[in-house]
């Protein structure tokens, strides 16, 4: 897996941004990767429409310009990995 650039801190279910509940995308280019510690979040992404389940040890590719937001309806913890280039593509 490629190394982030940068990295969010990371966020609890009351620490949250509004910003990440909210649709949003990243820059072109900048390719994200939510990572849940703990718990579990939904990340929707809005066109096409699609709900995919985040839990530890299972982090989710956010393309770059996807729009989307974050769900949480518990305890949990996550953060968000940015990236220049795909970080699933060197996975293995």
């Amino acid at each position: 897996m490629t190394e982030p650039y940068k990295s969010t801190p990371e966020f609890d279910q009351d620490s949250l941004p509004d910003a990440l509940r909210k649709a949003h995308s990243t820059k072109e280019g900048v390719w994200g990767l939510l990572v849940v510690g703990k718990g579990a979040v939904r990340l929707v992404f809005h066109e096409p429409r699609r709900e995919v389940s985040v839990r530890p040890g299972q982090p989710a590719v956010i393309p770059p310009q996807a729009v989307h937001h974050v769900e949480t309806d518990g305890p949990m913890l996550m953060h968000v990995e940015f990236h220049t280039h795909d970080p699933s593509s060197a996975a293995g």
